[in-house]
């Protein structure tokens, strides 16, 4: 079953950008793009360490089961240092506000964000909600209670 995402403009998107779309046929994710008010337009600068929440223009309707993940783009990540602050970002089904992506600049120089700029990548993904419970004693592993690292180099 392929899901569905709805979508709506928010007050003042630029109608005339693209919708998020899938640039290959094998990609996972769907490219989203900038999409300042005209107020803002053309876009915003961040300085080395600065972060910034940047409109999309959009509101989702994702389908009950599924959520929307927000993953950066490895080229802006690897050439200018733009990245994501919560990655990846979770867009819950029954969330109806905009969509914004909060980048940070983890390079050295400022870059500009551009209107129409491709910024992040979407990945609708189906969700299992667990029950949770506490159990008098866990099962053992191998691994035991090993933390970060305990796995070994290799």
């Amino acid at each position: 079953m392929t899901p569905v995402v709805s979508m709506t403009w928010t007050k003042g998107a630029d109608r005339s950008l693209p919708l998020p779309s899938y640039e290959t046929p094998g990609a996972a994710g769907a490219d989203l793009r900038a999409n300042f008010p005209v107020s803002e337009r053309p876009g915003v600068a961040l300085h080395p360490g600065e972060r910034c929440l940047i409109p999309t223009g959009l509101h989702v309707e994702i389908p009950p089961g599924f959520e929307m993940q927000i993953r950066p783009r490895s080229g802006l990540a690897l050439k200018q240092g733009i990245t994501l602050v919560n990655t990846p970002g979770t867009i819950d089904s029954d969330y109806r506000g905009p969509l914004g992506i909060l980048v940070i600049n983890h390079g050295t120089e400022p870059v500009t964000i551009t209107h129409g700029q491709r910024i992040a990548q979407a990945v609708v993904a189906p969700v299992v909600q667990a029950r949770f419970q506490i159990a008098e004693a866990l099962s053992d592993t191998k691994r035991g209670e090993g933390g970060f690292g305990s796995t070994g180099q290799g």
